[in-house]
């Protein structure tokens, strides 16, 4: 059951990088292990954007495909991502976004477990160090903006 969360401080507009972080069909550009993505649905409604999207995630033969529920609040500054449909047993992520100053504060955190106990077991040896990277890449990705 890895559990984990990042803050980061990014030169970076904050509503660019809401929507950077939305724009979930360009995850596979950046992300590493991220195989594909797939947008089913986007609802924008008043107070909230809602997404359900695919996400294929791992290298050669050791990769899956997982089905998420995105909700943006709006109000809040916040994204939410839960499971609907995978490999996992459940995913909990949030993502939470502060102006300051010149810069956003970015607080990530991921929550999750794998069906199958191998594979579990494996994810949480290695989860801190994959974590860092995918925060570094999306830090990357968004300064570059």
């Amino acid at each position: 059951m890895p559990k984990a969360s990042v803050k980061r401080l990014i030169k970076q507009d904050k509503d660019k990088l809401i929507n950077f972080v939305l724009d979930i069909d360009k995850y596979p550009e950046f992300i590493p292990f991220c195989e594909s993505s797939k947008v089913f649905n986007k609802k924008d409604e008043n107070d909230k954007i809602n997404i359900v999207a695919d996400l294929t995630i791992g290298k050669g033969p050791f990769k899956d495909t997982f089905k998420s529920d995105v909700i943006y609040h709006k109000k809040k500054d916040e994204i939410n991502v839960t499971n609907i449909g995978g490999p996992l047993n459940y995913l909990i992520n949030n993502w939470k976004f502060k102006k300051k100053g010149d810069n956003t504060e970015v607080f990530f955190e991921i929550d999750f477990e794998i069906k199958n106990k191998f594979l579990n077991i494996l994810m949480t040896k290695s989860f801190n160090y994959g974590l860092e990277k995918i925060a570094d890449a999306f830090q990357k990705r968004a300064e570059k903006l």
